[in-house]
């Protein structure tokens, strides 16, 4: 079957073995990509990591860092070219591309699939609320990372078909555990976006409270870096917390391996709240212990292997990192869950499987089609 693929997220190497996978699996598969894509963060440029078995295109893009009205000039003559019987377009319905992608596909006799993250019930003014609903009656098909959004979904009036499939998998090969055993103080790490919703203030609060040795290691940029950099020379702890710059994904296996807990303390917000955090499996697929706050997917996403405290609890976040810090045999006890977690659930082998399966349904459903006609 031939698929063409729509995807800013597919320009980071570290989700590209998932592409590979699913060409694995009988798919001529073109994955369209732009050249970079800015964020708060800063600009992300594609990475050709893992490429092998299906084509990967970068094509222009319009309104780079739009993320409501970024869309591509010339999706007509890449969707002519590719001739696909499905699209898969890995945006929110209520995008820009997303139209675009979804009126070009039913021009060109494709299946069509979006998908979403989205997991508040939100209402959006016009005319992103037209397009939204024109997606969801006019899609074939929807893929939502979480069950919440799923559900959003389905309150929102989508009635199509729909599967709960996270965007992208680990990679076994690329986060790993250590093979021997680091010589350091207790490492706490934070990856991600160094934004007020990801509550590193309330993880800076909390390590402040520790006794003993200890270090903190926070990986990424953000409008809120310079902010919370102020606030660990404020609590006297900027000795022992060190702040690096967002790194390029191929960067990222290694620095898991420098930590021994991963946290990841969220904060819901009226218009967001934590949709996957996907820095939780990485951890545990690299043989580290994970602590998450109660925002959002994250309870789902580290189910039993690991700790959850309430969101803005700087207490309970102090007395589990206390917790790890001073039990190893309980933090090894976590390692162990996590790692069989991780190969249980969000392998990229698994998510592309999953996703294949459902290119096959939409081929079965327009085999029926055409028989019937």
């Amino acid at each position: 079957m031939r698929v063409l693929m729509l995807s800013k997220a597919c320009i980071v190497g570290i989700y590209q073995p998932k592409l590979e996978a699913i060409a694995r699996r009988g798919v001529d598969l073109t994955v369209l990509v732009p050249p970079a894509w800015r964020d708060e963060r800063g600009t992300q440029q594609l990475e050709r990591i893992h490429t092998a078995g299906y084509r990967l295109r970068a094509i222009p893009i319009r309104f780079n860092g739009n993320f409501h009205l970024h869309h591509y000039p010339t999706l007509a003559r890449e969707i002519a070219a590719a001739q696909p019987q499905i699209a898969h377009i890995d945006e929110e319905p209520y995008n820009l591309a997303t139209w675009q992608a979804l009126r070009l596909a039913r021009g060109a006799g494709a299946k069509s699939l979006f998908f979403t993250w989205q997991n508040i019930l939100r209402r959006y003014p016009p005319p992103f609320n037209w397009g939204e609903r024109w997606v969801m009656r006019c899609a074939d098909y929807a893929l939502a990372g979480t069950d919440d959004a799923a559900a959003v979904l389905r309150r929102k009036g989508f009635g199509g078909p729909l599967r709960t499939i996270p965007q992208f998998g680990t990679s076994a090969a690329l986060f790993r555990p250590a093979e021997t055993a680091p010589s350091r103080p207790f490492t706490i790490g934070f990856i991600g976006r160094v934004v007020p919703e990801k509550g590193v203030h309330i993880l800076l609060r909390a390590a402040a409270q520790l006794a003993g040795e200890w270090r903190l290691r926070l990986i990424g940029g953000g409008s809120s870096v310079d902010e919370m950099k102020a606030l660990a020379g404020s609590l006297g702890i900027d000795h022992r917390a060190a702040f690096v710059s967002q790194l390029p994904s191929t960067e990222l296996p290694a620095e898991y391996q420098k930590i021994d807990v991963l946290v990841l303390p969220s904060l819901t917000r009226p218009n967001w709240k934590e949709q996957f955090g996907r820095v939780l499996v990485e951890a545990m697929a690299s043989g580290v212990a994970v602590i998450g706050s109660d925002s959002g997917a994250i309870p789902a996403v580290a189910g039993g292997a690991g700790r959850i405290v309430p969101e803005g609890d700087v207490a309970a976040l102090a007395r589990a990192l206390r917790e790890l810090r001073d039990d190893a045999v309980l933090r090894g006890q976590m390692v162990k869950a996590g790692r069989a977690r991780f190969q249980a659930h969000f392998t990229h082998d698994s998510i592309a499987e999953a996703t294949v399966e459902v290119y096959r349904e939409l081929m079965d459903r327009s085999s029926v089609g055409a028989s019937g006609g």
